[in-house]
């Protein structure tokens, strides 16, 4: 039916369906009629009805020539028309008319028109937000259709007044009213507590099983039995403490609306403009995020008002006690707006606490963000004063103490995040505070007065010793510290003759605090390096050393993109490279001679940062000198890999500390190749690495720990982007050889061995494809195939008197030890070939070769090296052809909306499946004769799909399975009987039809 309605595509629609209609996002269009999720318009075409967003509109002239106003903002709908205009003329003033600066600025106007039409759409402004809004559109419209050459358009100012629309903030005070409840008199304002709602969130995600499906929660509001367990309702009311609470009557509550969105931050704004647009605050994690990425500043101080315990004063009933907060700096001015309530609500100057009736002892547990300026935090203090909210007469709020606390210690620490038991002095309405420094001589709590025992006791005012007050606090902040230790090294420059002694005790703080500081406390230890070099350099070393095994840690592990990205963007320290690399090469000089090596090893297990450090240095000292003292730079880096080296060379036999510190090094060694391919060539990078991996002693000299940490090392170094260059593997590849060839004829280490060299052949294999690998592989024929050979007969040997328990199974490795064999004589070339048996000195040498490469063959011809059950295969044979014919997945069954919908989602999966049993089959091989003929039956089950791609794909198959017949047997009758048999039985039971018969003529 028609509908007076305008809709605006939300998505472009290309019309691949029969009479689909071609939309783009942003054109109008009106609905004739709608169907099955179809709409057909005026147009003549259909497209999906979740395309459109409908707009209300009014029709007039109804008929051929009606017209369609949309009921919205006429500025609105003049810059929705203006866009799609200046969408064709913008892309024409780049390709046309080559005018680039244009094509630019206007891009940039036309993003403007976007978001300011988005801000107008939203409906969350004010009557003068609107005003300077629809000024600034119609701004960027003039200047865009004078630039454009287009006429301008005449308008007139419009005003907005709905007196029927209730603002965002008055929503929030309708909400928090239901906990403001006067006293006498009118005029005055306590807040009392009056209900509590509880929601859980496991309840919210099990609800909304959408992304940004947004859902609507009713939440019953509860009351408390007894005030004074007001600040506990909350969990009664999640223990379910029914005798402490009392329930609502049915139709009493308060509804929400919650939506799930999901991303950081940053993605979830611009996924979802129109969201933040109506207003929305973020509420951020009381407490730091697992992780704090450079940049993200942030300063909050969280006050929870926990208790106090107060005196009569010689009433008969107990008193109605209101807290009142301010935040007051050095000079006595309070702090403006420093005191959050809530998130989304305005900051306040002051705090006024609920009040309980009646309670000289009220428990509030209120939680108060102080989102004070890092500028103003050191020299403040926190101010609570203390009244009784008389219900009778004028109802006065009478003042009859206060108590108060720095922010900071006198050492430049904030408050701990703890419980602070402050003291309670005495004090009356007439009292002043306008002279603050009366107060703040005076102890505010048992630490304090530790600290300052000479009091005088002739005070304006006195502590009410049988009185207390308790808050609790807890710091969120990038910037402010609560460790002493830290706070020197940040400020280090005040204490110029303690410089040494603060970089000692880095150690000292706290894992946490030190992720949490991470950017400032590296940017600090590159300002004191820069400072004094010669002085502090291998204290700052030390240090930095101290910090990236920190993050080595699994606690901290996810902090280290955190120093990627410092050193990528923020890092400065453009000369430290020098001192950087002094100090590493300092300690591995000194490997040989200290008996104590724990720095010397925490140095190695550091090497990959350090490196970072070191190039990033180097690229930033480079980048400002235009290249100055390039020469110096690779000197030195030449000579830190001679001390490398000399590490790996000595003799750790007798000493079990050399071990460890060698070991760290080999372990390090392969993360630093990337950082130096920043700075050096390919073939150079290769040498410094052939250079140390040579280095290494050879397997007879070091115990087996130390063989199997060389050899993880050398498999790091094969699987590094490194090895993956022709030019440095071909540098690499010998002396990588050399190490795997000493550890074979030891038989030694042989699993790891197998894995590095099955890693070398995938490697070869797959550049061989791209270029000559001619002279690699003869290094690998002359470097492996003897030994490989004799590997394959030690094992087997050994393994003999085994086999007839075993079953004739090979050892473990027999069978990788096997496909390296296989690998190295298939990349092996005639040439090759031809050079082996060159390469034999006499008849005898080459009689012995062929006598040992008979002998391996003849023994694997004898014992099985691969498993002779094939059940596995027939289980993963069997699982594709269930999972093809499933009924889910024969989309022939559903509607034409429904298939399209799961084909532009998913694809046809059975068509995927049977690319994966067709590949599955091929990866056979020889052995597709073990599935001959068990494997036909199923195989053409799955032919039963209506699917021509499905029934292509399995034809070949059956073609294999005749022709692997044929090689065995001569002839493919079993097949060709299986075949027949299989067919008239699916035909019998009328699963088949005459397409079957079709395919087997084909086959």
């Amino acid at each position: 039916t028609w509908s007076p309605s305008e809709l605006p595509m939300i998505c472009s629609f290309r019309g691949a369906v029969p009479q689909g209609l071609v939309l783009e996002l942003g054109e109008t269009v009106q609905i004739l009629e709608k169907c099955e999720g179809k709409c057909f318009s005026l147009l003549q075409g259909i497209f999906p009805a979740n395309y459109i967003h409908l707009k209300k509109a009014i029709v007039s002239n109804r008929g051929q020539y009606e017209t369609v106003v949309p009921l919205e903002d006429s500025v609105v709908t003049e810059v929705t028309a203006t866009l799609q205009e200046w969408a064709v003329l913008w892309k024409q003033l780049y390709v046309v008319r080559h005018k680039v600066d244009l094509f630019y600025k206007l891009r940039h106007v036309m993003n403007e028109l976007i978001d300011l039409r988005r801000q107008l759409l939203s409906g969350h402004l004010t009557q003068d937000q609107v005003r300077e809004v629809k000024r600034h559109l119609t701004v960027r419209l003039d200047w865009g259709n004078e630039h454009l050459g287009l006429d301008l358009v005449p308008r007139k100012d419009f005003e907005v007044v709905d007196s029927d629309q209730i603002s965002v903030s008055d929503l929030y005070k309708m909400v928090r009213n239901l906990w403001e409840i006067p006293l006498r008199p009118p005029h005055l304002h306590y807040r009392r507590p009056y209900g509590c709602a509880v929601l859980s969130i496991m309840d919210v995600l099990q609800s909304i099983t959408e992304i940004k499906e947004e859902k609507d929660f009713v939440l019953k509001v509860y009351t408390c039995n007894n005030e004074n367990e007001w600040c506990q309702i909350h969990e009664n009311i999640i223990r379910k403490s029914s005798t402490k609470y009392t329930a609502p009557s049915s139709n009493y509550g308060l509804i929400i609306s919650l939506q799930l969105l999901r991303g950081d931050m940053e993605q979830v704004r611009r996924e979802n403009p129109m969201i933040f647009n109506r207003g929305v605050s973020v509420t951020r994690k009381l407490g730091f995020p697992d992780v704090i990425m450079p940049g993200d500043i942030r300063n909050d101080l969280y006050l929870t008002l926990e208790k106090g315990d107060f005196e009569r004063g010689g009433k008969s009933v107990q008193k109605n006690i209101e807290v009142t907060m301010y935040v007051l700096y050095a000079d006595g001015e309070i702090l403006k707006d420093c005191i959050s309530l809530g998130s989304g609500e305005p900051s306040r100057s002051a705090y006024h606490s609920f009040v309980l009736y009646h309670n000289n002892s009220p428990r509030w547990g209120e939680i108060i963000k102080l989102p004070i300026p890092i500028d103003r935090f050191r020299g403040s203090h926190l101010r609570f004063e203390f009244r009784h909210c008389s219900t009778k007469d004028k109802g006065e709020k009478k003042l009859f103490g206060f108590a108060f606390t720095p922010l900071m210690r006198d050492d430049g620490t904030t408050l701990s995040d703890d419980i602070h038991e402050l003291y309670v002095y005495k004090c009356d309405e007439n009292s002043t505070f306008n002279n603050h420094a009366l107060y703040l001589g005076l102890p505010c709590c048992k630490e304090d007065y530790n600290g300052c025992p000479n009091i005088p006791s002739s005070l304006i005012f006195q502590r009410s010793t049988k009185e207390s007050f308790s808050v609790s606090t807890q710091l969120s902040s990038t910037k402010l510290t609560q460790n002493v230790d830290l706070l020197a090294l940040l400020k280090w420059k005040a204490y110029p003759d303690r410089v040494m002694d603060i970089l000692g005790r880095l150690r000292h703080v706290s894992g946490e605090e030190i992720v949490k500081f991470l950017q400032d406390i590296l940017d600090t230890l590159f300002v004191v390096l820069d400072d004094n070099t010669e002085k502090y350099g291998l204290l700052v070393f030390q240090s930095l050393v101290f910090i990236i095994n920190l993050l080595r840690d699994s606690k901290y592990f996810h902090f280290r993109p955190v120093m990627d990205t410092y050193i990528q963007k923020h890092f400065a320290g453009a000369l430290a490279y020098k001192e950087l690399i002094r100090c590493l090469k300092w300690y591995m000089d000194r490997s040989a001679e200290l008996v104590r090596q724990d720095h010397i090893q925490e140095a190695m297990r550091a090497l990959e940062y350090l490196f970072k450090f070191i190039v990033q240095s180097r690229i930033l000292y480079s980048r400002a000198t235009c290249g100055m003292e390039e020469e110096q730079f690779r000197s030195s880096i030449q000579e830190l890999f001679q001390s490398i080296r000399f590490v790996l060379s000595l003799d750790s036999r007798s000493s079990e500390t050399l071990i460890f510190t060698q070991a760290a090094l080999l372990n390090s060694f392969p993360a630093i190749f990337d950082e130096l391919l920043q700075m050096f060539t390919v073939q150079e990078v290769a040498e410094f690495v052939r250079g140390t991996l040579g280095s290494m002693p050879s397997t007879v000299h070091i115990g087996q720990s130390m063989d199997v940490v060389k050899l993880q090392s050398i498999a790091r170094t094969v699987d590094s982007r490194l090895f993956s260059f022709s030019e440095s593997r071909r540098i690499l590849l010998p002396v990588v050889l050399h190490h795997i060839h000493l550890h074979l004829r030891q038989q030694k280490e042989l699993l790891i061995c197998s894995g590095i060299l099955s890693s070398i052949f995938s490697i070869i294999k797959t550049s061989s494809l791209e270029g000559d690998v001619v002279e690699e592989v003869e290094m690998m024929v002359e470097s492996l195939l003897d030994v490989l050979l004799q590997t394959l007969l030690t094992i087997m040997s050994k393994s003999q008197s085994q086999e007839a328990v075993r079953g004739q199974r090979c050892p473990q490795c027999t069978g990788e030890y096997v496909s390296c064999l296989l690998s190295l004589l298939r990349q092996m070339s005639d040439t090759h070939f031809q050079h082996l048996l060159d390469n034999f000195q006499s008849k005898d040498e080459l009689k012995e070769f062929l006598l040992k490469i008979f002998c391996v063959f003849r023994n694997l011809m004898k014992m099985s090296v691969f498993p002779r059950d094939w059940m596995v295969w027939n289980s993963y044979f069997s699982l594709a052809v269930l999972f093809i014919n499933q009924p889910s997945l024969q989309l022939e069954n559903a509607t034409p909306a429904k298939r399209k919908k799961i084909l532009d989602k998913y694809g046809d999966m059975r068509v995927m499946m049977a690319y994966e049993l067709f590949s599955m089959w091929q990866n056979l091989g020889e052995h597709k004769i073990h599935f001959i003929p068990g494997m036909i039956g199923p195989f053409l089950g799955v032919t039963l799909v209506p699917q021509p791609e499905v029934r292509n794909i399995m034809i070949p198959i059956f073609h294999d399975m005749m022709d692997w017949e044929q090689r065995k047997n001569g002839n493919f009758k079993q097949v060709e009987a299986e075949l027949i048999d299989k067919l008239d039985s699916l035909v019998s039971e009328g699963k088949g039809d005459e397409n079957y018969r079709e395919l087997f003529s084909l086959l």
